[in-house]
């Protein structure tokens, strides 16, 4: 009698997951996933034409598929230019799909890798190791990144879950804004008594210049492996995102996903981090805005927030490079005159909510 009572609610239970999902608008997210690409690649160009030195399309084909050491613009191209751009667009794609998993895992809308103290935690690591390891190669260096955001996220979580009432979005966005602080201020501390201010200053900055191809060759099979663990995931995320008893009542293993999708989440994060610096509002803005153009699937919303993401990304860095040429304005600076208004209209409404 028992086994049939459990199979109905979870015939029930099954009948509640697929709701959302009919909710979802196949349509719109593979309009984004055909002509996203289309504009980042328009964008890309437009990005690797545009700077203190502007240079023709045709320097562009020429570099690419007839490079000539003798020609200064293709080594413009080659050298600076393809790399900075490519590394903005991976860069765009991980802080999205780290927040696109971390809100539909944690249900908490204003959750972002930036804002849950996992940025800070990265710069922290990378500060400890510009400071005791400078001739560390950059294979290492992310490896430390990928730590300091395990760091940073478990100090934000255990925090957060000292407080009377166990964890709240706000008190984890208020527990992950004093770590960061203390984080940042440690980081500055190392950066002063250690003279590596220079080192860190892309970091404090969030910007993209001096992405090189090296450090492109490291990041990427990881922004990949994790990219495609995010997929695989997507329809657990689906899950989690209607509620842990929803999700253990379909027969998913809540432990196990929640723990597989926090690697992808520090493995995105600290290999963006490690490249970028500190960039927030991405991951916060980006799948906020991909779920109210293609719905509430997962298995739609993280491709859709990569493509998204990626376009924010490469062209609020061609915004920072044309503000006030030839000097550059932080690409973070860019993104956050959007994501400050943006994270304090969640803020309020959360708020009323509570």
């Amino acid at each position: 009698m028992a086994s049939v009572e459990q199979t109905s609610v979870q015939n029930e239970l099954r009948e509640l997951s697929v709701k959302p999902i009919h909710r979802s608008r196949p349509w719109t997210a593979t309009a984004i996933l055909v002509g996203g690409p289309i504009l980042i690649a328009i964008g890309l160009v437009i990005a690797v034409s545009f700077g203190a030195r502007d240079i023709h399309f045709s320097d562009i084909w020429d570099a690419i598929f007839h490079f000539n050491p003798k020609v200064a613009n293709h080594h413009i191209i080659q050298e600076l230019r393809l790399p900075r751009v490519l590394g903005g667009a991976m860069v765009g794609a991980s802080f999205a799909v780290a927040g696109a998993v971390m809100q539909g895992m944690t249900r908490n809308p204003l959750a972002d890798s930036g804002l849950l103290g996992i940025n800070a935690g990265a710069g922290f690591a990378l500060a400890l190791c510009f400071a005791f390891f400078p001739q560390l190669p950059f294979m290492y260096v992310i490896l430390y990144s990928f730590l300091g955001a395990g760091l940073g996220a478990g100090l934000v979580y255990g925090i957060g879950a000292m407080a009377r009432g166990g964890l709240t979005p706000l008190r984890l966005v208020l527990a992950g804004a004093a770590l960061t602080a203390l984080l940042g201020a440690l980081s500055e501390g190392i950066a002063l008594y250690f003279d590596i201010g220079q080192e860190l200053a892309f970091w404090y900055a969030g910007a993209l210049a001096g992405t090189t191809w090296a450090q492109l060759e490291v990041m990427f099979p990881w922004i990949a492996v994790a990219f495609v663990m995010s997929v695989a995931l997507s329809r657990s995320v689906t899950m989690l995102s209607m509620g842990d008893e929803v999700a253990r009542g379909l027969g998913l293993r809540i432990g196990l996903v929640k723990g597989l999708c926090a690697v992808v989440v520090l493995i995105l994060a600290g290999a963006a981090v490690s490249i970028v610096g500190a960039v927030g509002f991405v991951g916060l803005m980006i799948p906020h805005l991909t779920r109210k153009l293609v719905g509430v699937d997962y298995r739609w919303i993280i491709p859709c927030s990569a493509v998204l993401g990626s376009l924010l990304v490469v062209f609020a860095d061609l915004a920072a490079r044309m503000v006030n040429p030839p000097a550059e304005t932080p690409v973070g600076s860019i993104i956050a005159l959007i994501g400050v208004p943006f994270f304090l209209y969640l803020a309020r409404k959360e708020w009323r909510e509570l």
